[in-house]
């Protein structure tokens, strides 16, 4: 009984762990209290499950669902410009 709970579980994890997408992007962001400002705003975001905003790499991290993940990016975007409109994100 106990090994089939332990595989149920891990099932679960691999299931979970495949239904992400973890991506990095370079971005063009002003100052550090911009990057702060937009990396908040972005976890804010219904869909997003973790982001960070790097003003000194110039690089921002999203994960988020696999299956929504482009439509969570657009509002990434939109967000993020509605933070600070010099905002860029280069593929």
């Amino acid at each position: 009984m106990m090994i089939m709970f332990a595989a149920s579980l891990h099932s679960e994890w691999i299931m979970w762990r495949n239904s992400t997408m973890r991506k990095k992007f370079k971005i063009e962001v002003d100052c550090a209290n911009c990057a702060a400002k937009i990396e908040h705003a972005i976890q804010q975001i219904e869909g997003v499950e973790e982001a960070s905003v790097a003003f000194m790499t110039q690089k921002m991290v999203v994960s988020a669902q696999d299956d929504r993940f482009d439509e969570v990016m657009e509002e990434v975007v939109r967000v993020a410009k509605n933070v600070e409109p010099d905002f860029e994100i280069f593929g």
